[in-house]
């Protein structure tokens, strides 16, 4: 099932994809919490997308590429960073080149105590797009990734959460202007998702909404001003565009 949230004058509502409609549904970290699917009914529901969940704690995994001579280890980035698929990202004018780094983004679906590697599909609401948009200038003299990645609107996130994604197994596609520029899946991460979650797991709680970042090592591309960007995720997709 693809998931989301849309904006409307009485508040934000949960939602579920119908074949480009969209239909309401309930809490579906409740209904995580209980072991089943959300509930929904035939009620059309429409609004402006919002991000597809409200996380608590945003963890970004560095390290995962082919050949590094460190472990995968885990980094914190703003939770308030993160803004919905459409919404026009402005890139800082004082940190260099921009670089978009299309990951494949777990949404956590209760709390982690418990999670290992063997089980971590369990705790696991789905799956979706995200941009962990980077200033790489900064990598030099911002080892902890603070400068380099906190900009207004830095994490796009969305729309969708697919909630019967294979953790294992999911493919990655960029595109730009209507022409693919990488084209890649879970399975080439050095680091599987699963074990990147026991890693993360083990040293810090994560709960419902919280998401986790895998790592890019063959996703980056380079974004400026006026550029536009899709990030499919299996069958989320992502789009922001660039001032």
């Amino acid at each position: 099932m693809l998931i989301g949230r849309v904006r409307t004058v009485d508040g934000i509502r949960w939602v579920r994809d119908d074949g480009g409609r969209t239909r309401g549904i309930e809490d579906p970290f409740a209904a995580f919490a209980e072991g089943r699917e959300p509930a929904y009914g035939d009620a059309l529901v429409s609004g402006e997308t919002a991000t597809p969940c409200d996380p608590v704690v945003l963890v970004g995994i560095a390290q995962n590429g082919a050949g590094h001579p460190s472990p995968v280890q885990a980094w914190l980035k703003s939770p308030r960073t993160v803004v919905a698929s459409g919404v026009a990202v402005r890139l800082r004018r004082d940190a260099g080149d921009a670089v978009a780094e299309g990951e494949i983004a777990v949404v956590i679906g209760r709390s982690t105590e418990g999670l290992t590697a063997a089980n971590a599909h369990e705790y696991v609401l789905g799956i979706t797009a995200v941009n962990d948009l980077s200033s790489p200038d900064r990598a030099e003299s911002d080892p902890r990734n603070f400068e380099s990645k906190s900009g207004e609107g830095y994490t796009p996130l969305g729309p969708w959460i697919d909630t019967g994604a294979d953790l294992d197994d999911i493919a990655l596609e960029m595109a730009t202007a209507g022409t693919t520029v990488v084209s890649t899946t879970a399975t080439e991460l050095p680091v599987a998702i699963r074990d990147c979650l026991a890693y993360v797991a083990g040293w810090t709680p994560l709960g419902p909404g919280d998401v986790v970042m895998t790592g890019a090592p063959h996703s980056q591309v380079p974004v400026g001003p006026d550029d536009a960007l899709s990030i499919t995720v299996g069958r989320v997709t992502l789009s922001t565009a660039f001032i």
